[in-house]
Formats: C-alpha cells, structure tokens, sequence
C-alpha cells in the first residue's frame, strides 16, 4: 500500500504567530477524503483546511471555526479543552463542510457561496418541525441581542463527532450521549 511515492501536506508557520500553543492548536484531529477523491480535509483546533490532493503547499481554503477562542488559550490548557479531538465532514457533493465546537454548537460552511453558519443542538431544537437558529459567539465590543459571549460558553458541552448522509441533506451530530439528526426541510 504504501512502498511508493508519498505526498507531505504542510502549511508554512509564520513565525511572528509563534505562541507556546502553537504545537497544540496546529496539531490534526480529523482528516477526510472528500467524496469526488480530489480533495481533503484536515481540522485543526481553531480551523478547517481544505488541501487539494495535487497541491501539498497550502491549503486551498481555510475556516477559522471558533477564533474567539484564541484568547482564551492559556484556561482551555489549564481546563485540558486545547486537547479535544474534532471531527470534520463534507457533504454528499463536496460544496459544505461541517465541523464541531463547544456549547453543542456545529459549523457549517458552504465552499461555494462561502456563507458559514454556527448551530445549536439541543433538546429545544430536537422537537418535530422545529427549525435551527444560527447562533453568534461575541468576543468583544458591543453585544447583539442574539449573540452569546464567549465568557458563557459550556466547554463541557461539545459536538466532537458529526457526520452527513452521503446522497440526502440529514445530518448526524453527538452531543455528549445524546445523538441529534436534522434534516433540510422540503
């Protein structure tokens, strides 16, 4: 399988960004091939990146999935959260990828229209007919009337498996022990 040509997949760190975190947060915890075999995805702590199998150099795309957090690196060491391994999906086409985070919120990204959204999975949303809220995280300045601070995130709340059905729009996320499924509305 593995006696011939190899490939190394690796984003050039700025140095000027050097923290003791950094080893830590750039540290893999998923990768995926995509459905059509021509791309990959790899999840890092803050960020999803999306490689093209014929360009090892950089990713083509990033997404920042909870930058909010970076400053708050030094207790998510302390609290052992910097270690938390999540997972990454595509879609059945390959045009959204879907994410975990914390506070049983997953992200969503669309790789066409670049349109990103944060969800909630929670026992209020998990009723019948029930559509899901996008959800901000605010990290500073003036406070929206919708959005919650990230001084109020539950860490101990976290999407770290999702997983989407390959030819419908339903999707699987793991909740501590609890497993949601949405579905795209018809």
């Amino acid at each position: 399988l593995c006696d011939s040509h190899t490939k190394m997949f690796e984003e050039p760190e700025d140095p000027t960004n050097r923290s003791f975190f950094s080893e830590i947060i750039s540290s893999i915890s998923d990768v995926k091939f995509s459905n059509s075999g021509r791309y990959m995805i790899s999840r890092d702590y803050l960020s999803v990146k999306v490689w093209d199998l014929h360009m090892e150099t950089k990713p083509i795309e990033t997404y920042t999935v909870h930058e909010y957090l970076r400053s708050k690196l030094c207790s998510l060491y302390e609290n052992d959260c910097i270690f938390d391994k999540f997972e990454c999906g595509w879609n059945g086409t390959d045009s959204a990828i879907m994410t975990g985070s914390y506070n049983n919120f997953f992200r969503m990204f669309d790789r066409n229209t670049r349109k990103e959204a944060t969800l909630e999975a929670s026992k209020e949303v998990a009723k019948p007919k029930t559509m899901l809220k996008p959800r901000k995280v605010f990290s500073g300045g003036k406070r929206k009337k919708d959005e919650i601070s990230v001084d109020c995130l539950d860490f101990n709340k976290k999407i770290l498996h999702t997983a989407w059905h390959p030819q419908e729009n339903i999707i699987a996320v793991a909740a501590t022990n609890n497993l949601y499924l949405f579905q795209e509305n018809n």
